[in-house]
């Protein structure tokens, strides 16, 4: 693999516990945006959905039965991103919302599970499953061929990766990524679209263009400030976040998707929790469960008919 030929910009915002109408702020990227110098708006508090799909599961035996003898609690991983669906607050900045939550409250309540939710940087959570920090995580990771080398998933929803722009962009629809040379591409560290672009730096070299440079950040507001304020060209991010975030923010755009992935729980590689998820994630297809906490956070295309473990990475036509 070629890095050469592209600059690595690395930006790490910390992440602060703040009420959810600041955070919003910063994940809709308040400021200039880009030459127009248009503020982005914040999402009000009471935008975020807050019907609740999880109280009333019921505890399934068959599925609880799947369990290794004596688990009764998880600790589960997730990273506060700041933009529905991912993970965020609600307006008491304390209280954890979004559809990765939903799922995993979800199929605790089928499997009688306790769950002990702890926050990590997105980048953070895979290494720590091997060491045994985290039982599982639940942060919309997609599951691909290289991370199924060492990390064993659950599906539970497809979603993605897609780009967005600004509106002054001339930029209408990105299907080679030798669209982007010259370019500065945000997006999140740690994440498979940060790896798509490391494998693939050297596409601009070979079609004797000019490198695109990409700037991966820690938190999701972090990356849409800088395509607000210029400082980047173009962000690439989840399907369902980015149509999430330019649907609440002025001056941006959905451009198009790029790659479908399915998306699942995460655990150590030869978990014994995985066939359990599993007939839970299942249980919750059949029931109607699911397809609620999809129509909840709108991401009812994205539903999946089945749970699996570890299936392949889905290829692009």
């Amino acid at each position: 693999m070629r890095t050469s030929t592209r600059t690595r910009l690395r930006h790490f915002a910390p992440f602060a516990l703040i009420t959810s109408a600041a955070l919003f702020l910063s994940a809709c990227g308040s400021g200039a945006a880009g030459a127009s110098g248009t503020a982005g708006a914040a999402v009000a508090a009471d935008e975020v959905p807050t019907t609740d799909v999880v109280s009333g599961i019921a505890k399934d035996e068959a599925a609880a039965k799947l369990l290794p003898a004596g688990v009764r609690q998880v600790t589960v991983a997730v990273s506060v991103g700041g933009t529905p669906p991912g993970t965020t607050y609600l307006a008491d900045g304390k209280t954890l919302t979004g559809q990765d939550v939903d799922f995993t409250y979800a199929v605790a309540k089928v499997l009688g599970l306790k769950v002990k939710v702890e926050q990590a940087s997105f980048e953070a959570i895979l290494p720590a499953l091997d060491s045994g920090k985290y039982d599982v995580g639940a942060s919309n990771f997609g599951v691909t061929d290289e991370r199924r080398r060492t990390i064993d998933f659950v599906t539970y929803i497809n979603d993605g990766q897609g780009f967005a722009t600004r509106k002054d962009s001339e930029l209408s629809k990105v299907t080679e990524l030798t669209q982007l040379c010259g370019l500065n591409v945000a997006t999140g560290a740690g994440t498979t679209f940060e790896a798509t672009l490391e494998k693939n730096a050297h596409v601009c070299a070979d079609a004797g263009k000019k490198p695109y440079k990409v700037q991966t950040y820690s938190e999701q507001g972090a990356v849409w400030s800088s395509l607000q304020q210029g400082r980047s060209d173009v962000v690439m991010s989840t399907i369902n976040g980015l149509r999430y975030a330019v649907a609440h923010q002025p001056g941006v755009r959905f451009l198009n998707e790029f790659h479908r992935l399915d998306v699942g729980f995460a655990f150590k590689k030869g978990t014994p929790l995985a066939p359990a998820f599993r007939a839970a994630v299942n249980k919750l297809i059949a029931d109607g469960t699911y397809a609620r906490i999809l129509k909840k956070w709108g991401t009812t295309a994205s539903a999946l008919t089945r749970s699996e473990i570890s299936p392949p990475e889905l290829k692009t036509p």
